[in-house]
């Protein structure tokens, strides 16, 4: 009898060690890196710790309003850059970004800004039907344009997804498959392929991660 209950402390002792452990590696709050040079030399884009911090804008969304950094200081947003007439990466990365807006449709807590880099053509007309093939609400999922200086600045310097050089002129490019994804005090948290369904698939994960970091 003795050894028998030596043997059912020994087994419970062994599944509370288990269940300990599990709790121990999966039940550990996951947080994430911040991205971004420390650029001491512009004013107004590191925080207080020297994290990078995205820039300030003035944009026009597909239903004509004037969008600032200001209107997602509450949001967690997810950002890219394409342009309507592309026919090579940008319908498939704006197919990846779609599945993301799918999940997250309605929860106005997760926004997306998709950035012409052909402000020249892309009109607000034309980002409007491209936003209404997508069936994209104009309250969460916005289409922009702007000055091309400023939004060739705000790829690069802002949210980092494209390090190629230029000045935004006429002759200027900027062709990048990169989502970014932007916390709501405006630290940039992860950097993704949207061409690449399991970054994208990671995009979520990361995004749920920062949703359950404001609970």
């Amino acid at each position: 009898m003795k050894k028998q209950f030596v043997n059912l402390i020994l087994l419970v002792t062994a599944a509370g060690l288990l269940i300990a452990g599990y709790f121990f590696f999966h039940g550990k709050v996951r947080t994430l890196n911040y991205f971004g040079p420390v650029e001491t030399s512009l004013q107004n884009h590191n925080d207080s710790l020297g994290r990078h911090v995205v820039y300030d804008f003035s944009l026009t969304d597909q239903s004509g309003k004037i969008i600032t950094r200001a209107d997602f200081k509450n949001s967690i947003c997810v950002v890219n850059f394409f342009f309507t007439s592309c026919k090579g990466i940008c319908p498939h990365m704006n197919d990846q970004m779609g599945r993301v807006y799918a999940k997250y449709k309605g929860n106005k807590e997760v926004q997306f800004i998709s950035h012409t880099v052909n402000p020249e053509r892309d009109s607000v007309p034309v980002l409007a039907a491209y936003a209404a093939q997508r069936n994209a609400d104009e309250t969460q999922w916005h289409f922009v344009t702007g000055d091309k200086k400023e939004l060739y600045d705000l790829a690069r310097r802002s949210y980092l997804i494209s390090d190629t050089k230029g000045d935004g002129g006429k002759e200027d490019f900027v062709h990048s498959q990169n989502f970014a994804l932007v916390d709501k005090t405006g630290h940039i948290r992860g950097l993704y392929d949207g061409l690449d369904p399991n970054e994208v698939n990671r995009l979520m994960v990361d995004i749920d991660v920062l949703l359950n970091e404001y609970k």
